[in-house]
């Protein structure tokens, strides 16, 4: 299976996802966040650095959970600002 490559705006939000998810984990380490949401440490820091910009639903779920964050303030936060 081919998979389509990513527009520069995919990117742009999964890396804004990454940089609010991480700065909701404030001084929590990564290992501890990952194993409260019941992901890997490297798939969170996958997610955080925006290699994996297209991070399946209930991950970021899992995610903003242990993070205490909602669902409607990630969506908010990660939609492309249009100018």
């Amino acid at each position: 299976m081919v998979r389509t490559p990513l527009t520069p705006e995919e990117r742009e939000r999964g890396e804004r996802l990454g940089r609010l998810l991480r700065e909701a984990r404030g001084g929590r380490s990564m290992t501890e966040v990952a194993a409260a949401a019941g992901i890997s440490a490297e798939t969170l820091r996958k997610i955080e650095t925006g290699r994996a910009p297209t991070p399946a639903f209930f991950t970021v779920a899992a995610l903003a959970r242990a993070l205490g964050l909602s669902m409607d303030d990630l969506v908010e936060r990660c939609a492309l600002v249009v100018v």
